[in-house]
């Protein structure tokens, strides 16, 4: 196994599980190095076994696992790594979680519910988490569940220079699908030459999950090509109604972006059916073939994630990777 050495002998090893090996493949690629060899397999009652195939003694290891369904099988694999190289001497260890599980799950919304979220960030650290490297967080005070350093990674960057390439010309409005991504939507705006900022009124019932009614749009979007930005893509009622709505009020064009493609069924059906002109989300969630579609475009997510690692690996500034935004 190829492993990058600094001068201090500092060694970096990058570890996978299973959910997404095409994306672990791809930062390796970008970091020049391979993945460390793993054993891992299920028993016939669902227990997980991980083994390192070799020595991570004193070694800073970087450990990479999305969580498409089913989450808390994945989960629990990297809990189970992170487990195994505590155990085996690592001198730190780094938990990659680009879709960080249970992440909407930040505050009690009523009585008697867990904050899932702060209880994942302490099973990390339990586990032997170090520090922890995600991506597009649901929001941002996330970050303060973890008693460590967290590196909070930015796709806005990547989408939206993608976007501005293919919509040269055109006049843009930035919609937010709620009230709660006004701040991204700032962003984006920015990034796109100060497009004008719209969102879309939608109300939700707490107890029951995955449904959202969008109601109008606030907002100067008649005419114009409407960039409908959010962190992630569930079954995709609530953005394909944004997509109706934006219609309705006279939307020449409609390009969706998201960073997590989530799509449990029927969103790939949902989005296809929805009328906008391209759907841009990234690769922190695996897209298998039969949830592809037509207006599908799917950005990798692994460059950004390799310079992050060799940022933190080299003691640099990961902040540096957004100009500041960060």
């Amino acid at each position: 196994m190829n492993e990058i050495t600094q001068h201090s002998e500092k060694k970096l090893v990058l570890a996978a599980g299973r959910a997404h090996p095409e994306l672990a493949a791809q930062v390796a690629e970008e970091l020049g190095t391979e993945l460390l060899p793993m054993s891992a397999y299920d028993f016939a009652n669902g227990e997980i076994y991980v083994r390192s195939g070799e020595s991570v003694r004193g070694k800073d290891i970087f450990v990479i696992q999305s969580h498409p369904a089913p989450l808390n099988n994945h989960l629990m694999e990297q809990l189970l790594m992170l487990d195994s190289f505590k155990r085996a001497s690592a001198k730190r260890i780094t938990a990659i979680s680009p879709f960080y599980p249970y992440a909407r799950q930040d505050k009690k919304g009523r009585g008697r519910e867990p904050i899932s979220a702060r209880l994942v960030a302490d099973m990390y650290r339990t586990a032997g988490a170090d520090r922890i490297m995600s991506v597009d967080l649901h929001t941002a005070q996330i970050q303060g569940f973890f008693d460590g350093p967290v590196d909070h990674l930015f796709a806005v960057p990547l989408l939206s220079d993608y976007i501005r390439t293919k919509t040269e010309g055109e006049e843009l409005t930035v919609v937010s699908p709620d009230t709660g991504r006004v701040r991204v939507a700032e962003q984006w705006a920015e990034r796109l030459g100060g497009a004008p900022l719209a969102f879309v009124h939608k109300s939700r019932d707490l107890t029951v999950p995955n449904q959202a009614v969008s109601k109008q749009v606030v907002g100067q979007v008649e005419g114009r090509t409407c960039v409908l930005i959010d962190d992630m893509i569930d079954t995709g009622g609530t953005i394909a109604g944004a997509v109706r709505v934006l219609k309705e009020a006279g939307a020449k064009d409609v390009i969706i972006a998201a960073t997590h493609a989530v799509f449990s069924d029927p969103a790939a059906q949902r989005l296809a059916e929805s009328g906008a002109r391209e759907v841009v989300v990234t690769n922190t969630l695996p897209i298998p073939e039969e949830k592809r579609f037509d207006a599908l475009t799917v950005l990798s997510i692994a460059p950004l994630l390799a310079r992050a690692i060799r940022e933190v690996f080299e003691d640099g500034s990961v902040t540096s990777l957004f100009d500041g935004d960060a």
